[in-house]
């Protein structure tokens, strides 16, 4: 199947499924993040504060990691379908408990169980699309799965922010969050299909030149030796872990206190603020769109090379944030999130995207994808409450610098990657 190909039905039908499959799961996670101001007003009398959700942040994130390590792996030797919908499920009654909770304990607890079964969802996802689509068309059709997570968020904050503007509770906006995840599960049961093969289709070919070579193309790993081994030995494979522990502290920290740094700074209300924070996934959208089309029909794959023209300019709207005065009010801080994430969230989505299919195929994809982003959410895990304490201590600006020197050091390992693996095509 070229470049050029047209996309069958099923495919399609595929995309749809798993694209808002994975967009049920933000239903059931930014609700925190724009839970966060309600939580702070109504919890101060029990000591909740910056610094606690911050902990709850981090140790959530810790749990995400840690599963997934766990499930990605696991997941390349079970039906990844099965892991899909299980994820649903055990993160509707985790959102469930943490509507009906109070109090630091309760709160921590549900937020860690939802992040932890929430961590299988992405690797089943590209397990499913390993067996689905070409290589030739892993930049577009992960670039469209990836929309799940950032239109996601984007929708789910202003949904959550016109709720709460209505006068819903964050408790109601809990709810609602779990009832429609449980109807995607239910359409998820119903239209998702293993591969190909169960609708009389052929098989698709996989990356001639994954870490597997050419076994690459079988679903089930010999052994855990055999699906771990190549990825330990590929440098290509730990730069895109190096990559990805930046970017994701980067999109953690935005994703966790944009809401928060808006109603502070500027002064906006809950609501207002929880539909401002909707730029940063909204053009992290526009950007995995843009990165993907490019990658595939333009660098033919190459996909180094996109994030270094990406990244550059990220690292700059960073740099226009940090020297800002920490007023939020006006356009500079809206155009620098926006332009951030348009530089940093196409990069992003490679990395436990098209690049772990290009490095795992179909035979380590969940494990590539688990292990890519374990890498991540262990850095991410200092969004939370390192700064938390940084901005509280030292103000909105000094955590945007340290952002921007993170984000600094990830464009040197993506031009390294570029020389390494994108060189080597050429």
């Amino acid at each position: 199947m070229t470049a050029r190909a047209r996309w069958t039905r099923w495919q399609i039908i595929t995309l749809s499924v798993l694209t808002l499959g994975y967009t049920g799961f933000y239903l059931c996670r930014s609700n925190y993040a724009v839970a966060k101001p309600s939580l702070l007003a109504e919890g101060a009398a029990a000591g909740i504060d910056k610094a606690s959700l911050g902990l709850i942040d981090s140790i959530g994130t810790l749990c995400y990691a840690f599963g997934k390590v766990v499930l990605g792996v696991g997941a390349d030797f079970v039906q990844p379908k099965t892991v899909f919908v299980g994820a649903m499920i055990a993160s509707i009654a985790a959102t469930a408990w943490f509507g009906l909770a109070s109090g630091k304990l309760g709160y921590l607890l549900s937020w860690s169980v939802n992040r932890s079964v929430q961590s299988a969802g992405w690797g089943a996802l590209t397990k499913v699309a390993s067996h689905w689509f070409a290589p030739s068309q892993y930049g577009r059709a992960m670039a469209i799965l990836a929309l799940s997570y950032f239109f996601g968020d984007a929708l789910a904050r202003l949904l959550y922010g016109e709720l709460l503007d209505r006068g819903m509770t964050w408790r109601g906006i809990y709810a609602v969050g779990g009832s429609a995840l449980a109807v995607i599960a239910i359409a998820t049961i119903l239209l998702l299909k293993r591969s190909p093969s169960a609708v009389g289709e052929p098989e698709v070919p996989v990356a001639h030149d994954s870490v597997y070579r050419e076994s690459g193309k079988e679903s089930r790993p010999e052994g855990l030796v055999a699906l771990l081994g190549p990825l330990m030995r590929s440098p290509a494979f730990w730069l895109v872990c190096l990559m990805s522990a930046g970017l994701t502290f980067a999109r953690e920290t935005f994703n966790a206190w944009t809401p928060t740094y808006l109603a502070e700074a500027g002064g906006l209300s809950a609501g207002s603020a929880a539909r401002y924070s909707s730029l940063f996934p909204l053009f992290g959208g526009f950007s995995v769109i843009l990165a993907g089309w490019v990658s595939d029909r333009v660098f033919a794959g190459r996909r180094g090379a996109v994030m270094v023209l990406m990244l550059g300019p990220a690292a700059a709207c960073l740099v226009v944030l940090a020297l800002a005065s920490g007023e939020a009010s006006g356009w500079v801080p809206l155009a620098c999130i926006s332009g951030a994430a348009l530089g940093m969230l196409g990069p992003y989505a490679f990395l436990s995207g098209a690049i772990a299919l290009d490095i795992g195929s179909r035979k380590g994809s969940a494990t590539a994808v688990g292990l890519v982003d374990a890498a991540g959410y262990f850095a991410g895990a200092m969004a939370g409450a390192p700064i938390a304490a940084l901005a509280q201590s030292k103000g909105w600006s000094a955590a945007f610098g340290v952002l921007a020197g993170v984000i600094a050091c990830t464009l040197l390992a993506a031009v390294i990657y570029w020389w390494i693996r994108d060189r080597a095509r050429e």
